[in-house]
């Protein structure tokens, strides 16, 4: 009989890695659910059916190299959500599969579907099909389906997930909407700076010299700058990716990333941003697990790095380990230092009042709402910042060009 190596959750939140023999995954995770432990991962040990192989023998095996890239959040969200709608309809979910993958665009997603689909009519249930394909389904999407399963309301959990993955896609919409307009008018404005500071500045130079002036120190500055620029604009060139290669660099270590994270919470409303973003990302995808029917120690477990921010991450974490051993979720987040007290407090009166869930989505919805908000000021307070700092470049360009000028011509009418 083929061995299955396991990682798995107990009933306080512990991880358990070991080994269980059984027929197949579906009758391996039978077993284990049937120990009282919560499966995160069943993979085959040795010569297993070709169904049980890992993800990536997978993805080799079906010519998956697609599969090095995750499917598109806006494509996910439209699958997501006919799916729920078909199952909702009645079709069984082989027969959904089917229909979906006929009608995706070709690529990753209709490939995985597919495969998902061989694997469901091969006697897997769809989660143990999904978990496969871990760039196209994260943890929670899988864990969500699982709970969806044991329940039998997967058509509802489907929707619940639609709506999670289409609130995240709008807020995130949101927040690269409001960096794109000023991304774009800097670096117009730098092209435009550099054609002037390599042919024009020269020539005002080669005048100056020609004249022997004795030139401003604000003419200077400007002829230096335009000088290392006509002379290094190669290495400037390059200075913005080696800026980026140290900061990927940097953000690959955990503890280069905790603090890169924690430093961008400090920034002037782009630190409100990244916070309330982090927190509502935070609060949705607790309570729709919750309201999945996911325990909450395998919740916080499974969203831990769920928010995209490692300060929030950690404050996760201890949370978990707070209530792990038998302290409330209230509490943990109230001394962690991110979530603020109005978070704190509708939280406390959700595990009160036994709808922890339902306080934890409206929780989120307010948090959008502040987010959308404060994307507003941000881009109303840019605007003025952006015209401002243009106009005192050019301003200082004209004036250091004509100082010398006006210097000449003061001495000409003086003599």
């Amino acid at each position: 009989m083929p061995t299955f190596m396991y990682e798995a959750m107990d009933s306080q939140g512990n991880t358990v890695k070991d080994t269980i023999e059984a027929a197949s995954e579906k009758e391996a995770n039978d077993k284990i659910r049937a120990m009282n432990y919560y499966p995160t991962k069943v993979q085959s040990q040795g010569g297993g059916a070709a169904s049980m192989a890992t993800p990536q023998a997978v993805a080799r095996k079906r010519g998956g190299l697609s599969l090095s890239f995750r499917v598109k959040p806006k494509e996910l969200s439209e699958f997501t959500r006919q799916f729920a709608t078909l199952l909702d309809a009645g079709l069984p979910v082989v027969r959904s599969l089917d229909i979906l993958q006929n009608n995706l665009r070709p690529g990753m997603l209709k490939d995985v579907v597919g495969e998902v689909k061989e694997d469901v009519e091969g006697g897997s249930a769809l989660s143990e099909a999904l978990t496969k394909h871990p760039k196209a389904f994260d943890k929670l999407y899988v864990n969500m389906v699982k709970a969806g399963e044991a329940a039998g309301i997967l058509d509802q959990i489907l929707s619940r997930l639609a709506d999670y993955l289409e609130k995240a896609q709008r807020l995130k919409q949101k927040i690269v909407g409001a960096l794109t307009y000023p991304i774009a008018v800097i670096t117009i404005a730098a092209g435009i700076l550099s054609l002037i500071m390599i042919f024009i500045i020269p020539k005002f130079e080669a005048m100056f010299n020609d004249m022997g002036l004795d030139l401003p120190i604000m003419t200077k500055m400007l002829l230096g700058m335009a000088n290392v620029v006509v002379n290094f604009w190669y290495l400037l060139l390059l200075v913005p990716f080696i800026l980026y290669g140290v900061f990927v660099g940097v953000r690959r270590t955990p503890q280069g990333r905790y603090y890169l994270d924690m430093i961008s919470l400090k920034f002037p409303i782009f630190g409100l941003i990244i916070s309330k973003s982090s927190v509502s990302r935070f609060c949705r995808t607790l309570g729709t697990l919750i309201q999945s029917g996911v325990p909450i120690l395998n919740a916080l477990a499974i969203i831990k790095n769920a928010t995209g921010n490692a300060v929030v991450a950690t404050a996760i974490e201890n949370v978990h380990n707070s209530i792990r051993e038998g302290d409330t979720i209230a509490e943990p987040l109230r001394h962690s230092g991110v979530f603020d007290d109005l978070v704190v407090n509708m939280i406390q009166v959700g595990e009160e009042t036994g709808e922890l869930d339902k306080m934890l989505i409206k929780v989120a919805d307010n948090y959008d709402n502040e987010v959308d908000t404060l994307v507003g000021s941000l881009m109303s307070l840019l605007e003025p910042i952006l015209i401002i700092g243009m106009g005192g470049t050019v301003g200082f360009i004209v004036i250091a060009l004509f100082m010398p000028m006006i210097k000449l011509m003061e001495g000409m009418s003086g003599g």
